[in-house]
C-alpha cells in the first residue's frame, strides 16, 4: 500500500512564523497551496483563509528577501490582492529580515491601522501646517499659501510628497523614504527633489517625516519677493529676482 505524506515545511518558514508569533500575528504554513499565511491573533487556519489575511514569500538568492501582500476574499475560492504590506531589497540574514517583516504585518493588522502618511501629518502640525488634499494614495499635496482652497492644492505653486513605496499609506515599518518636490504655479514639477531620503531600503518613519516636516516648514514660511514667480521663471531660462531669499533653491 502505497502512503502519502505531506509536503514538508521549507526551513525559512519556522523562523519567518517565529518572528510573527512574536509580534503577536497567527501564522502558519498552507500545505495544499504551499505559502505561508500570516492572520490576526484567535482565528483558526480556516477562519483566516475566509477573511482578509497576508502571505509571506521569500527569495534565496545571496541573501533573504521577503514579500508580504495582503489578500482578501472575491467570491471563495478567489482572492485579490490588496496591497503590499512589506518588500524591501535583500538585506539578511533571515531572522532580521524576518522581525521587520513581522512588524510591518503586525501594524498591518492593528486596529487602527497606522500609516506613515499620518506620521507626516503629526510632524507638519507641529509647524501648524494643513492639507486638505483628498489625493492621498500617491502622493500628499501641500499649498505654499496655505489659504488655497482644497480643490485648488495642485492646481498651483506647491509641494508634492511622495513616498518610493510610492504609497504614502503603507505602515510605517514598512516605509523607505520620502521624496519632496516643488511644482510650479500650472502645477507641474520643477527640478531635482527639494528633499530625498533613502536608497530602496527601509528608513525611520518618524525620524524621516520630522526631517521632511522641518525642511517643508522652512520652504513655505521663507519669505518672497512679490515680483518674483521665481521657479515659473527660471523653467522659461529667466533669471531669480536676487531679493527673494529662495534664489539658490533647486
Amino acid at each position: 500500500m502505497s502512503v502519502t505524506t505531506a509536503p514538508a515545511v521549507p526551513a525559512l518558514a519556522a523562523p519567518i512564523i517565529a518572528a510573527l508569533t512574536d509580534a503577536g500575528v497567527g501564522a502558519f504554513w498552507d500545505t495544499d497551496e504551499q505559502f505561508l499565511v500570516a492572520h490576526r491573533a484567535g482565528l483558526t487556519e480556516t477562519e483566516a483563509l475566509h477573511g482578509e489575511h497576508v502571505t509571506v514569500d521569500w527569495s534565496e538568492v545571496d541573501c533573504e528577501s521577503l514579500r508580504a501582500t495582503a489578500w482578501e476574499p472575491d467570491g471563495l475560492p478567489d482572492y485579490t490582492d490588496i496591497a503590499e504590506v512589506y518588500a524591501t531589497p535583500p538585506a539578511g540574514p533571515v531572522d532580521n529580515e524576518a522581525a521587520r517583516c513581522a512588524r510591518a504585518v503586525a501594524q498591518w493588522f492593528a486596529e487602527p491601522r497606522p500609516a506613515a502618511g499620518g506620521l507626516l501629518l503629526a510632524a507638519l502640525a507641529e509647524y501648524g501646517i494643513t492639507t486638505y488634499d483628498n489625493h492621498v494614495g500617491m502622493s500628499y499635496g501641500i499649498p505654499v499659501d496655505q489659504d488655497t482652497g482644497p480643490m485648488h492644492i495642485r492646481n498651483g505653486f506647491h509641494l508634492s510628497v511622495g513616498d518610493r513605496n510610492p504609497m504614502v499609506e503603507h505602515v510605517p515599518a514598512a516605509h523607505t523614504g520620502w521624496t519632496i518636490f516643488v511644482h510650479d504655479d500650472a502645477g507641474e514639477p520643477i527640478g531635482d527633489p527639494l528633499y530625498i531620503s533613502g536608497d530602496g531600503g527601509l528608513v525611520d518613519c518618524a525620524e524621516d517625516s520630522a526631517a521632511a516636516a522641518a525642511v517643508i516648514a522652512e520652504f513655505i514660511t521663507a519669505p518672497i519677493s512679490r515680483s518674483c514667480d521665481c521657479y515659473s521663471q527660471e523653467r522659461y531660462g529667466r533669471r531669480h529676482d536676487r531679493e527673494c531669499n529662495r534664489y539658490r533653491r533647486p
